[in-house]
């Protein structure tokens, strides 16, 4: 992706990006594991509630007058352990798994975007693109990206993620679980149903662009009332649909989702009382976990997992591909999950900036130190693996 034709705009105003709004949604639909989090949808929902601080940079490549490529990026402060400095990253704050460039050829197009900015102005102490799945969808583009445009970057984990292949039938799946996961799925589906009769209520809306984007408000409020009265209701983390703090955001996100197509909504009722939810996004078949709970006042025997079993033999059927259960609690999502999924960070130090030098120092001198840690251990194990031996 290079040559005469070829041009580069920067937009910093997220009501300026509404002119770009149909190409986004075109590029999208071919960018490779493109999920509802790199939509403009949710891009404007969430700059709406947490643009504070931030300075908005989205890169728009085109070549002979065509769009070719979007690449979301902000300038945000952060506080370090050499003071605080400002980072080129992008507009996500790990919402979901991961995020990367809008477009059928995303390494190409985040390479001229990486271009472009180091001839532009620099704001910047570290380029610092987070929740990179370099193993999956991305299959190393973006470091290739940095790499050709001349960025030398440092490359750590950042997060686990976990998927369900849904790509087969319910009882082909069923049989990869453990006994003991089977057994405590069966068991959850004869203890519920014998308190009352089970109801299962999907709700997924195409969109506008297919006449269906009612966000059906009553729904969505029924699972903000479950989460109220689950463990949720008293959580201080900030981040549960009932949460004063970001509740507003979920409503928000969840109308434009609802337009956009992207709307994954499960509702359990036991004997007619609303009993557990779990609330998605989806896009293109991948469906990534955003919230879940239950109501112990209805039943504490087994309903999430009852209505897990029945939405993933549900989505086998429709012909999802993915679901992302999400980071985190591996315990709890050990019975589903067939694999785990790294996400990436890539960071480049400004050669320009003292702060971004003092930090790659401090970040090589601590990696140097895990590593020689991690080796002692090794050989202290070896050693005493030696001496059993011999003993033995």
């Amino acid at each position: 992706m290079s040559g005469p034709n070829l041009d580069i705009i920067e937009i910093n105003e997220i009501n300026g990006l509404v002119q770009i709004c149909n190409d986004w949604n075109r590029l999208l639909a071919v960018t490779p594991g493109g999920n509802f989090f790199q939509s403009f949808n949710w891009l404007k929902v969430y700059w709406q509630h947490f643009h504070q601080k931030q300075f908005l940079r989205v890169f728009v490549v085109r070549e002979a007058g065509e769009v070719t490529g979007i690449v979301p990026l902000c300038v945000r402060r952060i506080k370090t352990k050499m003071g605080t400095c400002s980072i080129l990253t992008y507009p996500f704050d790990d919402w979901g798994s991961f995020y990367g460039p809008v477009s059928a050829n995303p390494e190409a197009t985040l390479n001229c975007v990486l271009k472009y900015v180091q001839q532009t102005q620099r704001d910047w102490d570290l380029i610092d693109l987070r929740c990179v799945d370099t193993d999956g969808f991305d299959g190393g583009a973006t470091e290739r990206a940095l790499d050709a445009a001349g960025l030398a970057c440092a490359k750590f984990e950042w997060s686990q993620t976990y998927y369900v292949d849904l790509q087969q039938n319910w009882d082909d799946y069923l049989a990869t679980r453990s006994g003991k996961a089977r057994q405590t799925f069966r068991r959850a589906e004869k203890r519920v149903a014998e308190e009352g009769t089970v109801e299962y209520l999907r709700y997924r809306p195409r969109g506008e662009k297919c006449g269906e984007s009612d966000p059906r408000w009553d729904l969505y409020d029924t699972c903000e009332e479950i989460a109220s009265s689950s463990w949720q209701g008293s959580s201080t983390t900030g981040t549960t649909l009932s949460y004063e703090d970001v509740a507003q955001y979920f409503r928000d996100t969840h109308e434009s989702a609802a337009r956009f197509g992207s709307v994954d909504l499960n509702l359990l009722y036991l004997s007619g009382q609303p009993a557990a939810f779990i609330y998605n996004y989806v896009y293109q078949g991948i469906v990534y976990s955003l919230r879940m709970g239950f109501n112990p006042d209805v039943s504490n025997k087994g309903l999430g997992r009852l209505l897990m079993g029945q939405m993933l033999r549900d989505s086998m059927e429709r012909g999802d591909r993915i679901y992302d259960i999400g980071p985190g609690s591996p315990d709890a999502k050990k019975y589903w999950y067939t694999s785990v999924e790294n996400s990436y960070r890539y960071v480049h130090y400004s050669s320009e900036s003292k702060k971004a030098k003092m930090l790659q120092i401090s970040n090589r001198i601590a990696s140097w130190y895990r590593r020689d840690k991690q080796d002692h251990q090794q050989n202290s194990l070896s050693s005493k693996e030696t001496q059993t031996s011999v003993s033995g």
